[in-house]
């Protein structure tokens, strides 16, 4: 299993910690101080779960937007985009709980021409208001005709946003952008005609669930 580098820090604490109470445990033949060494050794495997980094295939092209994050569909609506789009787009917003992949990833190819970090509050991710007020980082792409933007969110536990993307790279659908640590959501901005292939409620999976056709 391959797991993502940003997470490198967290498991090594994780996995220090829970040696260290469950050798003090086991030295001292306490039945507590075991079992809380029972209970770090579960935490440091759900840390090693939640950086989890699996390859992703699926189908591609051109009229493709891929899902740029694991989760639980919940927007999908016309909306005005002033920052990159500069009108009607298409919004797909996704949910990621605390046992979702975490890492991100280009939901189409092209060119990055547009970043932003906006540093902001840590409210509910799953809430509409999250998108406007919350910590956030948006990658905006022109892809053929089209300009995409995808915009990574902050939710009440994550604390770190992180964007590898840069103006002037060339992205590949699929490919990884970022990461958001510990329970977030990000929001795509398609063109306005495009047709979704996805409803509230439903689940994607980062790099292989198509969630519209572009026109």
């Amino acid at each position: 299993m391959k797991f993502a580098r940003e997470g490198t820090p967290f498991m090594w604490s994780a996995a220090v910690l829970a040696l260290a109470v469950t050798g003090a445990g086991l030295l001292r033949h306490s039945t507590p101080v075991e079992f809380a060494g029972g209970v770090f050794v579960l935490l440091a495997l759900w840390v090693a779960y939640f950086f989890r980094d699996p390859e992703r295939h699926g189908e591609r092209g051109a009229a493709l937007a891929i899902a740029p994050a694991d989760g639980k569909v919940v927007q999908v609506m016309h909306v005005d985009e002033p920052a990159f789009v500069h009108g009607r787009a298409l919004k797909v917003s996704i949910f990621m709980n605390v046992f979702n992949v975490h890492v991100n990833r280009y939901p189409v190819s092209g060119r990055v021409t547009y970043t932003h970090y906006n540093a902001g509050k840590f409210l509910n991710a799953a809430v509409d208001k999250a998108s406007l007020e919350n910590e956030m980082s948006s990658v905006g792409i022109e892809s053929g005709a089209h300009r995409v933007l995808v915009r990574q969110i902050a939710g009440l536990v994550a604390r770190r946003i992180v964007t590898y993307s840069r103006p002037g790279d060339a992205c590949v659908q699929g490919e990884r952008f970022g990461i958001i640590r510990f329970g977030s959501r990000v929001d795509i901005y398609l063109p306005a005609l495009s047709t979704p292939r996805v409803r509230v409620g439903e689940h994607t999976v980062a790099g292989t669930t198509v969630i519209a056709e572009m026109p």
